[in-house]
């Protein structure tokens, strides 16, 4: 299932700019503290780094991804989740738009 909204949130209303803009993110805080990202990653291939474990859920468009000491370019669709250890890194690879939400923890 596909998360469309998030409801009764705080949403930091400066974004987060990435490589250039090729992404952009606001964070979103929920009441009991929780953290989330909501954001898009335009086409391109890039590296992330992890603090915190995360969980990228993706909710429009596509992208493959490669976390670190791997070989292999896995695609995450609509509907699908990823997890990645803390302090970590991951390549992701977009080719259209790729609309997630990242769950830290």
């Amino acid at each position: 299932m596909i998360t469309s909204t998030l409801d009764g949130v705080s949403v930091t209303t400066q974004a987060s700019v990435y490589f250039d803009g090729k992404c952009v993110s606001h964070g979103v805080t929920f009441p009991d503290g929780t953290k989330k990202s909501v954001g898009v990653v335009l086409p391109a291939t890039l590296t992330f780094n992890t603090g915190a474990p995360e969980i990228m859920e993706c909710v429009a468009g596509a992208c493959e991804y490669k976390l670190a000491g791997s070989d292999a370019w896995v695609t995450s669709a609509p509907g699908e989740k990823f997890s990645i250890p803390g302090n970590s890194k991951f390549d992701i690879r977009v080719t259209e738009a790729y609309h997630y939400i990242c769950h830290f923890g």
